[in-house]
């Protein structure tokens, strides 16, 4: 199909196509490969048999650039003889509508390329007597439109049970009028295998409670915020249309709340464009088909919620009917952090979950509003991820992703590019700085020469556009609850990558830029002292970013600092509660300097405190996972936002006392040294390195 002339017409039924193709086999297998990818997402099935466990596949990457297929082991769905290969295609963010997120960004015209859904695949059987067979996707193959009349990552999905082909997967099935398909032009990018964990469904979750608020109505609560989709068994008459909403929270009168999860701030009539719906809310649609039961779980959307509304049903339903599957990139979690306090365990398991929840085969900010790769969340949280679980493939992938979004001329904020450059360096140096982190932590050398040449030429980026120095534009440190201006933390940031240029140059031998990043090092900070400590800062500012930060990074020398951790706690003690008031970057840097410069205790007591703001407020006011804001927000903040989980990083650097050496990457050698507060019992702590199993109990 082509696409729509109208906007509006993109948001009319568009059913999911289906390709079948059936083949032969003559002998006995002794290997079996499906290799498949798409623009979009897919299905597979082999004898209506899923092909693999992977969700929402492929990954999202700049699909002009790089696309990554998977490989699946089929020969336990063969059979010898006749087959049959089915695949079903999802829009994913290949075919985005036109939706006008905070009404003006489309994502048609954001994304750099889009277009109608496309697989391409091929299956490879090698026999016991040395022959092959290989099935290509070709014009031989037949397709057809199924029961998938909507599908949307935003949106969600509409599923007519009326519609489906029975046995249409399968070989022996009648297709006569079925269409053959036709070869396409892909969007051009590089097909590579992927080498990174799949999304997959991690966790299965039950209700702990459906109720009705009122009639026809009802409410599953699934006693978590989490990422994913639904399973449900129902049963009506045929035609009937069961309609599922989503969302994080309950309104006070137990209805449900959807508005921390809805796309872009799409909340009233017009802000979408023509034909989006007036409040861009998570939903699907069932509509029950001739038996008068199914089982429903959607295919190409997911979502985040805590709370599911189910109309258009005749019954109450059973707990027992209903599972929560949690969908999140399959990374290893390997490591494990639990200690005495039940209110610590709450907040790393919040964080632990909004972690995950936020890993759909892009690390994101928020995996409802956006679901987008921000460069900031990733510097504040890079650290705290690779605690908690084996994140080396993943952050690999992530920096492919930056190499693929970034230009030359501007800063942007997200990858892969969704047209937002607004955040600034702060945003977009998440290329070098995680970077230094699969180094620091996986001893990744072979990553740093493969990409050397990049940086240099990033490097050379930031200084074109700011040849001063001082980074006059960006973000700031975000949900700060007082202003933090952009020459802070984005003059912090561009420090930090010259630095980490200086060790790269080293480890490449490269004298001349080791020379060049050292004194572009000593340059910002000179610059940074002087308008941040050498002289007094007017206005308002968030002295606890202001003070953390020039500790974080050194700025002050060593007998400097107990002034500036004097002023540090200064400003702590005036803070609501005496707690951090700090945004996105100051968090991490807070907690790290009053534990290195003070005490860690002084943290805990913070830690562990329910006053607001905290992260024990949040878990006091019913939070399963981490909020965007100290604040608790009903309506435009997200509830599930991984930056404020930098506490979990905490939990292991300073209670577990795990922390890296700088000067052996990979944990050849680490520094072991827990606290151990007079109000903390005990703590068990494990964490894997590419040396081996680093166990801290006490």
């Amino acid at each position: 199909k082509e696409a729509p002339a109208e906007d509006s017409l993109f948001y009319l039924d568009d059913p999911a196509p289906m390709f079948r193709k059936e083949f032969s086999l003559n002998g006995e297998i002794k290997s079996a490969k499906l290799l498949i990818t798409a623009a979009g997402y897919y299905k597979a099935t082999i004898n209506e048999q899923r092909a693999g466990n992977n969700m929402l596949d492929p990954a999202w990457t700049e699909f002009g650039k790089r696309i990554y297929y998977s490989e699946y082991d089929i020969a336990n769905l063969l059979m010898p003889g006749d087959n049959c290969i089915g695949v079903v295609l999802g829009n994913g963010f290949y075919n985005p509508l036109p939706m006008k997120m905070w009404g003006n960004k489309n994502l048609r015209t954001a994304l750099n390329v889009t277009g109608r859904p496309v697989f391409i695949g091929k299956i490879v059987v090698e026999y016991k007597n040395g022959k092959k067979s290989i099935i290509n996707s070709d014009e031989s193959w037949q397709y057809e439109y199924g029961p998938i009349l909507k599908n949307n990552v935003y949106l969600g999905e509409v599923y007519d049970a009326g519609k489906e082909i029975k046995g249409w997967d399968k070989s022996g099935f009648n297709a006569s009028i079925w269409k053959n398909a036709t070869i396409q032009n892909g969007p051009g990018g590089q097909l590579q295998k992927a080498f990174f964990p799949p999304v997959q469904i991690t966790d299965i979750i039950s209700p702990v409670d459906i109720y009705s608020p009122f009639d026809k109505i009802y409410i599953v609560d699934m006693g978590v915020n989490f990422a994913g989709i639904q399973r449900i068994k129902l049963r009506g008459d045929p035609g009937d249309s069961i309609v599922f909403r989503f969302g994080e929270r309950i309104y006070e009168d137990s209805t449900l709340n959807t508005m921390t999860a809805v796309c872009g701030q799409i909340k009233r009539p017009g802000v979408g464009g023509p034909g989006a719906p007036d409040t861009a809310w998570q939903t699907d649609t069932y509509i029950i088909g001739p038996s008068g039961n199914g089982i429903y779980s959607p295919e190409f959307t997911f979502h985040t919620y805590r709370y599911m509304e189910i109309s258009g049903i005749k019954y109450k339903p059973q707990i027992s009917d209903i599972k929560g599957l949690a969908l999140n990139s399959n990374v290893p979690q390997i490591n494990n952090f639990s200690s005495s306090s039940e209110l610590i365990n709450s907040i790393q398991k919040a964080s632990e979950r909004t972690f995950l929840s936020n890993l759909i085969s892009v690390q994101s900010d928020c995996p409802a509003r956006e679901k987008f790769g921000y460069g900031g969340d990733l510097n504040a949280t890079c650290e705290a991820f690779i605690y908690n679980f084996d994140m080396q493939s993943f952050y690999r992938k992530t920096v492919y992703d930056w190499v693929d979004a970034m230009n030359d001329s501007i800063f942007i904020d997200t990858a892969p590019f969704v047209d937002t450059k607004y955040c600034g360096l702060s945003w977009e140096s998440a290329f070098i700085i995680t970077q230094y982190y699969l180094y620091l932590y996986y001893n990744d050398i072979d990553f740093i020469k493969e990409l050397y040449i990049l940086n240099k030429k990033w490097m050379e980026k930031a200084a074109r556009i700011h040849p001063e120095g001082i980074i006059d534009a960006g973000l700031g440190d975000h949900e700060s609850l007082e202003p933090v201006p952009s020459e802070l933390v984005g003059t912090c940031h561009y420090l930090f990558c010259a630095r980490i240029m200086r060790q790269f140059a080293n480890l490449m031998n490269d004298d001349i830029g080791k020379e060049h990043y050292g004194q572009l090092a000593k340059k910002l900070k000179n610059i940074i002292r002087k308008e941040f400590w050498e002289k007094p800062v007017e206005g308002k500012i968030n002295r606890q970013t202001l003070f953390s930060s020039l500790l974080y990074y050194g700025i002050v020398s060593p007998e400097e600092t107990p002034s500036a951790v004097d002023s540090l706690m200064k400003a702590v003690a005036a803070a609501p509660a005496g707690h951090f008031t700090t945004g996105i970057f100051g968090t991490k840097y807070i907690l790290e300097a009053i534990s290195e410069y003070l005490s860690p205790d002084k943290v805990f007591e913070i830690v562990n405190n329910t006053k607001y703001p905290g992260w024990g407020h949040m878990i006091e006011k019913g939070a399963t996972t981490i909020w965007e804001t100290w604040k608790e927000s009903d309506n435009v903040y997200s509830n599930c936002h991984p930056m404020f989980g930098s506490v979990s990083e905490w939990f292991y650097r300073w209670l577990g006392g795990i922390r890296p050496d700088p000067g052996f990457p990979g944990f050849t050698k680490f520094h072991l040294a827990p606290n151990t507060p007079k109000n903390l019992d005990h703590v068990n702590c494990t964490y894997h390195t590419p040396a081996g199993k680093i166990v801290s109990n006490w």
